[in-house]
């Protein structure tokens, strides 16, 4: 089914609350095409639109001059340099319904079905015309009104994907769209805050400010995409009179051959299609990746893409008849920060937690955001009572982006931080942006053991938090090590632990020790580390001893450890050196099946730089992402148990698809990632393929 907005259109119910809600509307386009900022969000901009729309429809002479139903997208914002063909905007659509009776319109309109129709992303950015005279960019100007934009050539040099010069020299505008990708928002944040500014509320502001900005002591990088290519006064006419007969595939296909980058590079190309059905399907495909996708997408535009179909749609005064914007439920949204609540993990990690005043985004109610450390905090100028950009996309935790600083009302109070541990009121070790409690993993010890007990990890049936809390309080356990130290009469002495009980807590402990060194290793919870990064440091070094004999050069060697992550694992690995001693003590297996151990010159220090042997099995060399639901012999395994498989069968697992994956396995309720995998042309398998491929380790 087509995404669809939930949210309804504002409700007008008289002429005042009408001129109103145009002078809001009014304001709000004035300030983010004027600077980039907007005292709404996206979603609410888009529900005073249509509830102003709404009541025009009723009361078609009351219609007020101001109102945005009348004016191209960015008709705020004047300009002096005259666009040779008015720069229009597009309509919306919001729901199934509202798409079906749009294609219904075209056909009536141009007395025909439409036969072929482009489908591609429409990116959250500002649209801009570039005019290149003879191949070389000569002038960059906004679509301003439609009929004339605001000259912003400044900005020449610092946009990527727009050539100064094109592959041939040609007379020809290109238009297109200027965005912010997520790591230019986080570099323009970074260089803004270390300029004394306050940070970008979201990318599409950042690249709208950015592009106007023509004093400012720094400059940051933007990104162009390519939506549009026509003539010029002095263009060929031969050349004039193709690009106007082209389809509108081609006519970006040219533009891309020019030089000119498009979405035709990204996992979201434009596409031709044939009928409404294969645009809904292509909707489906694009709206699934739009979390994974480096830039912001608020929706996916359709075209028309015969020349012949264009023409005899004809445009408004607005917007071209031939297109139409599907518009995607919002993923940002402006709230208000109301307390900061700090909590202590598992490690001992002090981490503030923004609580909201509740607000809805991709149908999910929003009371709570992660504010990631004190120091992200400081860096963003947040404040008690800001409004602050939320973001949610997909299944990701909602995050504060950043405060909305020009609706500060002056009551805003600062945030005050921790001076003790907030669980056991030690000391706090604020030596790292991530504040940790002085008493690390023994200051929420349960949340320790509960989490190495778990299936993914140690696998210690019949050892929930619970018991893990009856265990502590009685002082049998103060550390993972205590548990393999367990006597029975000690367990048949607490309360609810009968003979059955305890001999079923000791079998599971036994079979406990034998777990490999992966699965130790992620029950020890070393910060940086996860289930997959625990596996690739086993399966690297091979024994508990090769891993504490590693230095930071030797563990960066292990894929997906970098430079910054290294030193941190090689400390976190020496402070839990006693814990891990008890452990071994204790009969705790520290070794990888499998695995391959290096020479022993190589077990440690600087020259550990030789890997385990290549992995070898029906999945060597492959790198395998696992999605949706298994089903068959593999519907007992968890989502951990099937990349341990993949990686005991020779391959690298993986949570993402790229264009360096293999192969996907794709259960039942497989969705993004089957529909980008299936975009890049990866090798898809059943549950049932899979199982068949590496039958022999299924026992």
């Amino acid at each position: 089914m087509i995404p669809s907005m939930t949210t309804p259109a504002a409700v007008i119910v008289d002429a005042t609350a009408y001129a109103q809600a145009v002078e809001d509307a009014a304001r709000a386009a004035a300030a983010y095409y004027a600077g980039g900022s907007s005292p709404l969000d996206d979603d609410a901009y888009d529900r005073l639109a249509r509830g102003i729309a709404a009541w025009e429809a009723e009361h078609p002479d009351e219609v007020l001059p101001d109102s945005p139903t009348g004016k191209v997208a960015g008709g705020a914002a004047e300009g002096d340099v005259p666009h040779t063909m008015p720069m229009l905007s597009l309509d919306n659509v919001f729901s199934p319904e509202e798409f079906t009776a749009w294609t219904a319109s075209l056909a009536r309109r141009i007395d025909r079905e439409v036969t072929r129709f482009s489908v591609g992303p429409k990116l959250d950015g500002l649209a801009v015309a570039a005019r290149y005279h003879e191949g070389r960019l000569t002038r960059l100007i906004t679509r301003g009104d439609g009929t004339a934009g605001e000259d912003v050539s400044h900005a020449m040099g610092t946009v990527e994907g727009l050539p100064e010069t094109l592959a041939e020299p040609v007379t020809v505008e290109v238009r297109g769209e200027i965005l912010m990708t997520t790591a230019q928002f986080e570099h323009a944040n970074e260089v803004r805050i270390r300029h004394g500014g306050q940070p970008f509320a979201n990318p599409r502001n950042a690249a709208a400010g950015t592009l106007r900005a023509k004093e400012r002591a720094y400059t940051v990088p933007m990104t162009f995409f390519g939506y549009g290519l026509l003539a010029l006064p002095g263009t060929d006419a031969a050349l004039a009179e193709r690009l106007g007969e082209l389809p509108y595939s081609e006519l970006m296909s040219t533009a891309a051959g020019l030089g000119v980058h498009t979405s035709a590079g990204t996992a979201v190309p434009d596409v031709v299609v044939e009928t409404p059905e294969q645009v809904v399907v292509r909707v489906q495909e694009i709206a699934a990746l739009r979390a994974e996708l480096p830039f912001g997408i608020d929706g996916i535009v359709v075209k028309a893409d015969l020349a012949a179909d264009r023409r005899a749609a004809g445009s408004g005064s607005r917007a071209p008849r031939w297109a139409i914007a599907y518009k995607l439920p919002a993923v940002e949204k402006i709230t208000r920060l109301l307390e900061v609540e700090w909590n202590v993990g598992r490690t001992g990690i002090v981490a503030p937690r923004g609580v909201l005043e509740p607000v809805v985004i991709e149908g999910s109610t929003i009371t709570y955001a992660t504010l990631h450390n004190p120091a992200d905090i400081t860096r963003r100028g947040l404040r008690l009572g800001d409004h602050v950009m939320v973001h949610r996309a997909g299944d990701v935790i909602p995050r504060i982006e950043a405060p909305v600083a020009h609706l500060r009302t002056g009551e805003e109070r600062p945030i005050v931080f921790p001076e003790a541990c907030p669980r056991c009121g030690s000391d706090i070790d604020t030596s790292e942006e991530r504040w940790r409690c002085a008493q690390g993993r023994n200051c929420h010890l349960v949340a320790s053991l509960a989490y190495a007990a778990g299936r993914d990890q140690l696998d210690i049936e019949g050892l929930g938090t619970t018991r893990v809390v009856q265990l502590v309080e009685a002082g049998l356990v103060a550390d993972l090590a205590d548990l393999f130290t367990l006597r029975r009469e000690q367990l048949l002495a607490l309360e609810r632990m009968g003979e059955t009980s305890t001999d079923n807590l000791l079998a599971a402990l036994a079979t406990a020790r034998e777990q490999p060194l992966s699965r130790v290793l992620c029950a020890l919870g070393v910060r940086g580390t996860g289930r997959s990064m625990s596996r690739r440091i086993a399966r690297y070094f091979t024994t508990m001893d090769h891993i504490r004999a590693a230095d930071a050069e030797a563990m960066q060697r292990v894929d997906g450890i970098g430079v910054e992550k290294a030193p941190s694992i090689v400390a976190e690995i020496a402070e839990l050196a006693p814990l891990i001693d008890k452990l071994a003590a204790a009969g705790v297996n520290m070794t990888e099946p499998g695995a391959t151990p290096p020479p022993a010159a190589d077990a440690g220090g600087a020259d550990a730089a030789t890997p385990a042997a290549a992995g070898t099995g029906p999945l060597a060399g492959m790198k395998v992402v696992v999605t949706g639901a298994m089903t068959g012999s593999l519907a007992r395994l968890s989502r951990n148990e099937m990349n341990e498989l993949v990686e005991r069968a020779g391959g690298r697992s993986s949570s993402s698809v790229s264009k360096n994956t293999t192969l996907v396995v794709a259960g039942e309720g497989a969705g993004s990632k089957r529909a980008k995998a299936e975009q890049l042309g990866i090798r898809l398998a059943t549950p049932e393929e899979f199982a068949a491929l590496v039958a022999d380790l299924l026992g």
